[in-house]
């Protein structure tokens, strides 16, 4: 049973969605604000969080840059009534996974909330299977058609979280800040590079696209 945490300062749409997911067989747990919701994080596990983004105490993009300083991988939905570019990449560039806005189907949230899970399950993964194309993260090993891929160590960790996060947009900031850490000659054109020489290395893939995503990034598409 996935364990979720609600952050959200409306009492009423806090407890709202904590029921209905608790109906969904998720174990749920809520806070109000930013601060409790970082004290809860900092004892206790869970597979994901849900926040608004507009809170007293402390918003929904500080909570997020500090539960990723503690936990990289923990999944991160964003419920917002700000609909705008600028936000998402934001949240995207500190490692939000989706976002959804407010007013928003309860159903929709659930979705999202399952896919998400999904991903993560696939990123916790050995080995993933995609078409034709074998990833082992173990080994180090990527094959298409049991014949072995050549890549290098950055080229073969920015291909395995793309396809744990199939739909997911990256943006070119946040892969750089995850792969590239303090090297202060990287630049989006860098990663842009590291994309064209994925493509190529991937051409006989099957099972998959790498796309870009015009202003924003990259993300991988299932076929």
């Amino acid at each position: 049973m996935a364990k979720i945490l609600v952050v959200e300062d409306d009492k009423d749409l806090n407890k709202i969605i904590s029921r209905s997911l608790r109906d969904r067989g998720y174990d749920v747990m809520s806070a109000e604000n930013g601060i409790e919701a970082l004290e809860k994080t900092e004892t206790q596990r869970f597979d994901m969080i849900i926040s608004d983004i507009m809170m007293p105490k402390m918003d929904g993009f500080a909570l997020a840059d500090s539960i990723r300083s503690l936990d990289k991988n923990i999944p991160i939905i964003f419920m917002t009534a700000k609909d705008d570019k600028a936000s998402k990449m934001f949240g995207y560039s500190i490692g939000v996974d989706d976002y959804i806005v407010k007013p928003f189907d309860i159903d929709i949230l659930a979705m999202k909330i399952a896919a998400i899970l999904r991903r993560a399950r696939i990123e916790a993964e050995k080995e993933l299977a995609v078409g034709n194309l074998t990833i082992n993260s173990d080994e180090r090993s990527v094959s298409i058609d049991g014949e072995e891929v050549n890549l290098t160590v950055r080229e073969f960790n920015i291909l395995f979280k793309l396809l744990s996060y199939p739909k997911k947009t990256f943006t070119r900031s946040a892969l750089m800040e995850e792969f590239w850490d303090y090297d202060s000659s990287a630049t989006s054109r860098t990663v842009d590079v590291y994309m064209v020489k994925l493509r190529e290395k991937t051409a006989h893939a099957d099972g998959f696209e790498i796309q870009t995503v015009h202003g924003l990034g990259y993300k991988l598409v299932l076929k």
